[in-house]
């Protein structure tokens, strides 16, 4: 069982929009993204420790016929090229373009992969053969941490100044409250020291 631990990837997983780049509201386009101060950082810190970082985000916005998924991809592209030239691995993006109200046309629906739903997350440690229990979970909305915890994530980092809902899923969690990204990277190795001796929560 051990060795399966040792061999099981973690994953960072991470939100977008508030958490990689400034939330300015259905952020489509290149001009609109504005990359959060701290966030390479924070990346960094847990890229050297052998997390795999991977962003789950739920993108409404294509939903809502604001921009496409071809939009989306170059978007998603152009990010990527970011994170290399600050020298972090490819980044597996995750994204659900789903609404069951607002969406239209086959958008329109109630998935299993718009957070709060686990969907996406499982779906990348399913690929990623990660082992979501020493993984850790990174957002600014608290569905973002229901996610987390619906998935079996411990450790859940929310990044807001709102007081945290209390809410049972996360009651096995330990959640770290941050306001800001930025905030986020003197604990980084507290985190990751947390997960590495297996303690998770």
């Amino acid at each position: 069982m051990n060795q399966h631990h040792e061999q099981a990837t973690r994953l960072l997983l991470l939100d977008r929009d508030g958490i990689i780049n400034v939330d300015k509201g259905y952020v489509g386009r290149k001009a609109d993204f504005e990359v959060m101060p701290g966030i390479i950082e924070v990346i960094t810190e847990f890229a050297n420790q052998g997390f795999l970082p991977v962003v789950v985000t739920n993108q409404s916005g294509i939903a809502r016929g604001y921009y496409s998924e071809q939009d989306f991809a170059e978007l998603t592209r152009w990010m990527q090229k970011l994170f290399s030239w600050h020298g972090l691995p490819h980044v597996p993006v995750y994204y659900c373009p789903h609404h069951p109200e607002k969406g239209q046309g086959e958008y329109r629906q109630q998935c299993q992969c718009r957070k709060p739903e686990p969907g996406m997350l499982r779906r990348a440690a399913h690929d990623l053969q990660a082992d979501l229990s020493r993984s850790v979970m990174v957002g600014d909305s608290w569905r973002d941490m229901q996610a987390g915890a619906r998935a079996g994530v411990k450790v859940l980092c929310y990044v807001s100044s709102e007081a945290a809902p209390e809410t049972d899923e996360t009651r096995y969690c330990k959640v770290y409250q941050e306001a800001s990204v930025a905030q986020l990277l003197p604990l980084c190795q507290q985190i990751i020291g947390r997960l590495k001796t297996g303690l998770g929560a």
